[in-house]
This record gives structure tokens, sequence and C-alpha cells, in this order.
């Protein structure tokens, strides 16, 4: 599989985000097409990161299909086959859909990331270790660094076109879409998250705090729409060597991360756009956590996908 900084396919493209071009089919469906752009401290690379893209999709679509008796969802297809004979426009483009464009639903998108945390770690933390809050609303004292929360905590955000979203209280998510929907939407966060955190231990892996996107669908139901508990909506820590009250190791773009930290105290990068060159290293180290995710995840290698 061939690496992809961006999509051509012959549809209306209505959306370009960090990572995923989305493309209209017809009036109710959508193509999301997973790119391997990838992004950190907000700034996008140059570089691609080989199979990130398809890792993203089809831990998805593994998800997917493990929630279907949990919650609604708009996952249609992700088999690249099955999408053509759908969308016939995309019959040339069979490389490009390959392990990495999913058809779904169209939904009409809340505009809250819904956010529950299982235990305490990343900005929950830094802003606990500063003021015992989370959101600006008291938590218990003396809890850990990544420490389990019980229950989960419910951590809802706003969603920014730029810059980072904004963790609100659970009463400010009422102001802006309603109690009824505020309701269903944690309600169907916990139940998610409740049954990817239990398979996901069974395979090994904490799924220390991940977000949702839901969205109405035409019939005005809510489903779970996006990505579901993968590498770059989650923070995935190995059970064999967590240990409370320290930061853990996870299975994420961490090798970025920690070659931006060292571009960026020496000087050589002021933290915006245009980004450093990544070498070659880091890119092969990345691409190989996002492979390690998956397998670890779904229990296969990625060319046995379920899809």
């Amino acid at each position: 599989m061939t690496t992809m900084l961006a999509s051509d396919l012959p549809l209306p493209r209505i959306g370009r985000g960090k990572v995923r071009d989305i493309y209209a089919v017809g009036d109710d469906r959508v193509l999301l097409l997973t790119t391997d752009r990838i992004s950190a401290f907000d700034v996008v690379m140059a570089e691609t990161i080989p199979m990130k893209g398809a890792v993203l999709t089809q831990i998805s679509a593994w998800w997917f299909n493990q929630l279907g008796s949990v919650v609604p969802h708009h996952m249609i297809s992700a088999d690249a086959d099955a999408i053509i004979g759908e969308v016939p426009a995309l019959k040339d483009h069979r490389a490009s859909l390959e392990g990495r464009a999913m058809l779904c639903k169209r939904t009409t998108v809340f505009p809250i990331e819904c956010v529950i945390r299982g235990y305490l770690s990343g900005s929950a933390w830094k802003e606990y270790a500063a003021s015992g809050t989370l959101a600006g609303e008291k938590l218990p004292s003396g809890l850990l660094e990544s420490g389990k929360l019980e229950p989960a905590i419910f951590s809802p955000a706003t969603k920014a076109e730029t810059g980072h979203d904004e963790n609100i209280t659970v009463a400010r998510m009422r102001e802006i879409i309603g109690e009824e929907a505020t309701n269903t939407l944690e309600r169907m966060t916990r139940a998610v998250y409740s049954l990817g955190e239990r398979l996901s231990r069974e395979h090994g892996i904490i799924i220390a705090d991940t977000k949702f996107e839901f969205g109405r669908d035409a019939d005005g139901g809510i489903i779970l729409i996006d990505e579901v508990m993968t590498p770059d909506s989650s923070r995935f820590w190995a059970v064999d060597v967590y240990k409370a009250g320290q930061p853990q190791p996870s299975f994420d773009k961490q090798p970025l991360r920690d070659y931006l930290d060292i571009e960026r105290r020496a000087g050589r990068w002021n933290g915006e756009a245009p980004p450093p060159p990544l070498p070659a290293s880091v890119v092969d180290a990345t691409s190989q956590r996002y492979l390690d995710a998956y397998r670890r995840v779904t229990g296969h290698e990625l060319k046995r996908a379920h899809r």
C-alpha cells in the first residue's frame, strides 16, 4: 500500500480535516478517506506515516462491528470492493480506497467532542494538579497521575476548527445542545467506552481516555460517527507496564512528539508551521506504533483486518 498525503476522487469533496478527506455520495451518504497525514501540536507534518490511514480506518471498522448491538453507528462498509459496488464512479480508484475508505451514513454532527476519561492523564491531569478541578469542577483530593477514575468521568469538549478543543462542563453542554441530547450522548459514550475498555483489556491494552462524535441521521436518530477508539482519538497504554503515579508509554505518535520537543528545546523549531523535516527513523517508529496498536486491539496483523 502506497502512502497518501491527499486524495483526489471523482466525488464532491465537502471537507478536509487534518487527516481525513470527506466526500459526498448523494444526499444521504459520505465517503471518509483517511490519508497518511499526521499532526502534532496542531501542526500537520509534511511527511506521511506509512499505513497510518489504514490503521485508523480498520480499527474503527473493527470497533463498529463489535458495537452494533450496543449503539447504532454510521458505517456502511470499509471494504473497497463493496464501496465500489455502491459507488461505481470509484471503480478506477480502488488503490486509493483499499484499507483507508469508509462509506457512511450522512448525519448532522453535534458540535461536541464526547470525551470520557477512565484514567487521569493529559490535560485533565495538568488541570487537576494545578487546581484540583476538571473543566472547573472539583474532583476528589489525592488522585494520582494516570490513576484509575471510578466511575469514569464524562468530560465533554467543544470542537475547535483550529487549535485545541476546550473542556466544558456537562451543564454547558446542555446549554449548547439541550438536556435530552446531552443525556443520550453521555449514555451512549459510557456504553461504548465500557465495552471498549473491557475488550481492549483482554488484549493487553488500557484505553485511558477516548473521544467520540455523534450525529443525527436522516430519521432524527442519534448515531455514533467518525473514528472509534483509535490511537488518534484515544490514549492507549499497555496493561503489563501500567503503574499509577507517573506518565505512561503510549501506542500513538509519541516518537513524533518526542522528536519535535527536542527540536523546539534546541531552538530549531518555534512550534508553528512549517514543522521541521522528520528523519526516516521517526517516521518508521511512528508507523510501527500504529501497526502495533492495531495488532493489539484487534488480535490480527493489519493485512488480516476485519472489514
